[in-house]
């Protein structure tokens, strides 16, 4: 007898048995934004960034008033519907960075985003909160000629900057993972975990050290202060004001006309079978903790939990807005049944292993590959963080302590956090209202479905 798919908009796939899916909580009831209350610091958007923003400021400094406001709840965006790969990624790939940055830059980009891995690692052990944490290696892999040069550039250039990333040969990459990949390459600073547990174990702390919480309050608009007079923070029910604030909304920065640039929402999918036996532990990286990224934009990718279920994420990204109902759910469902087919074929072990959930979720995305980091429209008290396209798991966290430094550092002491290109107030704007504009962007994204549906 099948299974039953629970088709969910967000689930942890690390969650314990009767845990609501996705649900991260602080353990303590939240109720709205209601009438006019106050804050030092107002952090709207209760994921990884915010919750990292908000643990952040109460660590340096205890003595904060701090409220973290979610149009939901902890967790109900990308941050509880991420599929948990922690691997070091930020940015364009290394040789497009190095040529756009210069190699000096590129290398510090590429060393922090693997500090960004070690601090999420630390993190969980701080917390005192395992969140399915595996310790392991991530492999960007390939089977196409276009993906063999491209990750021989990579390789290149990872060697002339000096950095450990090697290159695995098709049988390097089988004593790991008995997958039939061409070649890869290797970043052993990496790990996997459930986003959704570090979600609410971050938010847990914070509630435990005073940080005040507010749920089911979506902005609806800001009145940035100037001076003495603090910003104000619109909600459905009340009006907050806060000396300082910080929207990590995400993607939710252009329905909001924050003027950071374009942060583009895509919809992204993603399965999971039920707990895999020995045979298909073994062969797909229960020994070693490796997960696997294809190259290819789109091309399925996949890891293993704690609980020892496959997750495969992947398939055709979706630009919503503007589309059709109907259209949308229909992309949905066919995307999930091709990452079944692709699940089937990886290898013959998962042949008739049940997929027991099927979700999607929202991501941002930019047009040069950078995150957004920095202040709202020039104002020094209002930050804005998003646009992490897709690897928002350990940038996040780093993101959300970058902000609680700068918003805590005296400025008269002559030093403040490092300074990285995503550290900018702005991307680049695209105008996506233009009809023929979204046109463009949804042919483009069928054209990268369509060349990863070719790949073998």
């Amino acid at each position: 007898m099948t299974a039953p798919i629970r088709e969910e908009p967000c689930w942890a796939p690390d969650a314990s048995p009767g845990d609501a899916p996705g649900r991260a909580t602080t353990g303590a009831p939240s109720a709205r934004v209601t009438g006019g209350p106050t804050a030092d610091v107002a952090v709207v958007g209760a994921g990884l960034a915010g919750l990292s923003t908000a643990y952040h400021l109460i660590e340096r400094d205890p003595s904060l008033d701090v409220v973290v406001v979610d149009a939901r709840h902890p967790a109900a965006g990308a941050s509880g519907r991420g599929t948990g790969l922690l691997g070091p990624q930020v940015g364009p790939a290394i040789d497009r960075a190095a040529r756009r940055y210069g190699p000096s830059t590129a290398r510090r980009m590429y060393l922090a985003s693997v500090s960004a891995v070690e601090r999420v690692v630390a993190l969980t052990e701080e917390l005192g909160a395992p969140c399915g944490l595996r310790a392991g290696e991530q492999i960007v892999a390939t089977r196409t000629a276009s993906g063999l040069a491209s990750l021989a550039r990579q390789a290149r250039t990872y060697q002339a900057l000096g950095l450990d990333v090697p290159v695995l040969s098709a049988a390097a990459i089988r004593e790991r993972l008995d997958v039939p990949y061409h070649a890869g390459l290797l970043y052993r600073s990496a790990a996997t975990l459930d986003p959704a547990a570090l979600s609410g174990a971050l938010a847990a702390a914070c509630a435990a050290k005073g940080v005040r919480f507010h749920d089911d309050s979506p902005l609806r608009g800001m009145r940035p202060g100037s001076g003495d007079t603090p910003t104000e923070l619109l909600f459905p029910s009340g009006t907050l004001r806060a000396r300082k604030a910080v929207l990590a909304v995400n993607a939710a920065a252009g329905p909001l006309g924050l003027p950071v640039g374009t942060i583009l929402p895509l919809q992204v999918h993603a399965i999971a079978t039920a707990p895999l036996g020995p045979e298909a532990r073994t062969a797909l990286g229960g020994a070693t903790g490796t997960s696997l990224v294809d190259s290819m934009s789109l091309a399925p990718y996949f890891r293993l939990t704690h609980d020892d279920r496959l997750v495969v994420g992947g398939g055709r990204a979706v630009h919503l807005p503007g589309l059709r109902a109907d259209r949308a759910a229909a992309l949905r469902t066919a995307t999930w049944t091709w990452l079944e087919e692709r699940l089937r074929r990886l290898h013959p072990v998962l042949a008739d292993v049940p997929v027991t959930h099927r979700w999607s979720g929202q991501i941002g995305m930019t047009t040069d590959d950078l995150p957004v980091v920095g202040r709202v429209g020039g104002h020094p008290d209002v930050w804005y963080i998003g646009g992490c396209c897709g690897h928002g798991l350990a940038m996040s966290v780093a993101h959300g302590s970058h902000v609680a430094e700068s918003l805590v550092e005296d400025p008269s002491a002559g030093r403040g956090p490092a300074d990285y290109p995503w550290h900018r107030d702005r991307a680049p704007r695209v105008p996506l209202t233009a009809r023929p504009v979204r046109g463009l962007l949804r042919a483009y994204l069928s054209g990268m479905d369509r060349e990863a549906r070719r790949t073998p």
